[in-house]
């Protein structure tokens, strides 16, 4: 598997390209989500105050700049990848993209209803 492995313990483990998490590529996005905590934009996604995750009301200093998508994942620090986010949500959050939470999302919608798909079978 390319992405996420089989969690073990409820820990889920990745595989990370090296490409993007050389670190003179984490360096200069880290540089540019800098630039950008300071602009008008970002200012103004602040006194908001709205974590993007979970939709709650924060004070502007308890929220944080979240990449959608990780740096460590290819991720970068654009307009389009930045989020505010409150702590818990942030440190949830850890290396998972919008995607893989989609999918945990719909697979415990699924073991709720009582949905089993059938195992495959051996084609030996």
């Amino acid at each position: 598997m390319n992405d996420a492995n089989s969690p073990r313990n409820g820990a889920v483990f990745y595989v990370l390209d090296p490409r993007h998490t050389d670190p003179a590529r984490l360096k200069r996005e880290r540089e540019k989500a800098r630039k950008l905590r300071q602009s008008a934009w970002w200012q103004a996604k602040l006194r908001a105050g709205l974590c993007h995750y979970c939709g709650q009301k924060f004070k502007p200093a308890e929220l944080t700049m979240d990449h959608v998508v990780p740096l460590a994942r290819g991720g970068v620090s654009a307009q389009s990848n930045l989020v505010p986010a409150c702590k818990a949500c942030n440190s949830g959050k850890k290396l998972s993209t919008p995607a893989e939470d989609a999918f945990a999302q719909l697979e415990r919608e699924r073991r709720e209803r009582g949905i089993v798909f059938p195992e495959p079978e051996d084609e030996s």
